[in-house]
């Protein structure tokens, strides 16, 4: 029974009757009293708010082979609407800076936990380098693309100096969009903006998210002695998805000798990367991707779960339990890495996860 003046206005198909709600099916009547019961009786079984809280949840998690439907959202994976007074402080900063954010771009769940600052009011965010269109069109990324973008902002890496200085921020992260259009793929502009950063507060720490920049070590080289304190560079996806998930010009072993060449460099630096989970990989798959990044002297790992960003994107073939993500993360620390963040929300750059390598970094500079 629809009925018009249910605040709840969502219908719900019960035991094959249309119902806007609970409510409604208890005050019809004319409802056969056993069928009643027994729906009373499957809400009594069926899970309770403290099963969502504690990540217990018996909806479907996986798409069998040849399912073309999509998955629901779990209720662990479900955020709330980004505000607060530092979220639109921040935001605005940086629209009248000209600057953009991975946050904002590829539409990070985060978001608001971040930009708001959470109890601490502390406001973080992966500034975007080198413009907001990339030259690659991975099938899990939302960042627009284009063959030729517009050429990079020259004031870009002095206005995010000035725009991080004036947050007092402590640790930021800088990425960017591939751009495949340069010479140099970027990095002498990523290397400016750390050089400008440290000029103007030499103690905060920089962490660079950078491009794979189509294998050339030289632009590694000059972005990892650019002053960096981590650098970082994401493998994405274990081996066998590498084709299926990134662009073409993405290559598995081309991202992990990215890393293994910062190693060479200065055994100092931190490196790090990052795994999104869901595309259908196997526990087997994810082991040996954790193996090759340790035979690389990568130090920090971030496993997180991939979710859709539109419906032209990839499709969720599975949604990766809590459970099953923190046994990625023992499982990480039992391999040496100096940190494996592995949860659902958890992102290549995890506010948390920034909190910890600051830690290390700290910890090394007062010990020489």
């Amino acid at each position: 029974m629809l009925n018009s003046n249910c605040v709840f206005r969502k219908i719900r198909f019960v035991q094959n009757l249309n119902y806007c709600c609970v409510r409604c099916l208890a005050e019809d009547t004319s409802v056969d009293g056993e069928k009643r019961q027994a729906f009373r009786q499957q809400l009594k079984d069926g899970p309770k708010f403290e099963d969502f809280v504690a990540g217990k949840y018996e909806g479907k998690l996986k798409l069998e082979k040849g399912d073309q439907r999509s998955l629901r959202l779990p209720p662990w994976l479900k955020r709330d609407i980004p505000q607060g007074p530092n979220y639109h402080r921040l935001k605005q900063s940086l629209r009248s800076l000209n600057l953009h954010t991975v946050c904002e771009e590829a539409r990070c769940p985060n978001i608001g936990e971040c930009w708001g600052g959470g109890e601490h009011q502390t406001a973080t965010a992966t500034i975007m380098l080198l413009g907001d269109t990339c030259t690659r069109g991975c099938r899990f990324c939302s960042v627009k693309t284009s063959r030729s973008p517009p050429l990079p902002d020259p004031n870009e890496p002095i206005n995010t100096a000035k725009a991080i200085a004036e947050w007092g921020l402590d640790y930021v992260v800088l990425t960017s969009v591939d751009r495949d259009d340069l010479v140099d793929g970027g990095s002498l502009h990523f290397a400016s903006t750390v050089r400008e950063i440290k000029r103007l507060k030499p103690s905060i720490l920089v962490e660079c998210l950078t491009p794979d920049f189509r294998g050339d070590l030289s632009a590694v080289e000059t972005v990892a002695l650019s002053g960096l304190d981590v650098y970082a560079h994401n493998v994405e996806t274990v081996e066998d998805y590498q084709k299926h998930v990134r662009d073409r010009r993405a290559n598995y072993w081309q991202s992990i000798g990215v890393l293994k060449h910062v190693k060479t460099l200065d055994k100092n630096i931190i490196t790090k990367t990052s795994l999104m989970l869901g595309f259908g990989e196997s526990d087997d798959q994810i082991k040996k991707t954790m193996s090759d990044l340790r035979e690389a002297g990568v130090d920090c790992l971030t496993l997180g779960q991939y979710m859709q960003p539109t419906k032209r994107h990839l499709k969720v073939v599975e949604y990766v339990t809590p459970e099953k993500f923190k046994y990625w993360e023992e499982l990480g620390n039992q391999m040496g890495f100096l940190y494996t963040a592995s949860g659902p929300l958890v992102r290549s750059s995890y506010k948390s996860g920034e909190y910890f390598i600051k830690n290390i970094l700290l910890n090394r500079r007062s010990s020489v």
